[in-house]
């Protein structure tokens, strides 16, 4: 499946303005990096994949529209995902982006 390119164009006029961010195709959807980090991606299986401190996993798993990232059957704590129906919205969608770049901007630059 691949990604939705309305959430990405979405995505795009949301970073426009920060410094650092570049796209690259990865696991079927489009990831938007901050040096080198990922932080979102608008993912091939639908909604969007957001990257966030380990620790805020629980948390953020009890939001509407969330629920953990699994890959190769392992949940994948530091990452959620976040349903079509949950970043349908600008005021939906920009926490979630926000959220992913500012953890994303901590890392060290790969």
């Amino acid at each position: 499946m691949a990604y939705d390119e309305d959430l990405a164009n979405r995505i795009r006029e949301l970073l426009a303005s920060q410094r650092g961010v570049e796209e690259r195709s990865m696991f079927g959807g489009l990831a938007f990096l901050v040096s080198g980090n990922m932080a979102v991606v608008a993912s091939g299986h639908g909604g969007l994949m957001v990257r966030i401190p380990r620790d805020d996993t629980d948390k953020l798993l009890t939001r509407a529209h969330t629920s953990p990232m699994v890959m190769a059957g392992r949940e994948m704590r530091g990452w959620l995902r976040v349903s079509a129906e949950g970043v349908k919205t600008r005021r939906q969608l920009q926490p979630w982006v926000t959220r992913g770049v500012d953890y994303a901007r901590t890392l060290p630059p790969k």
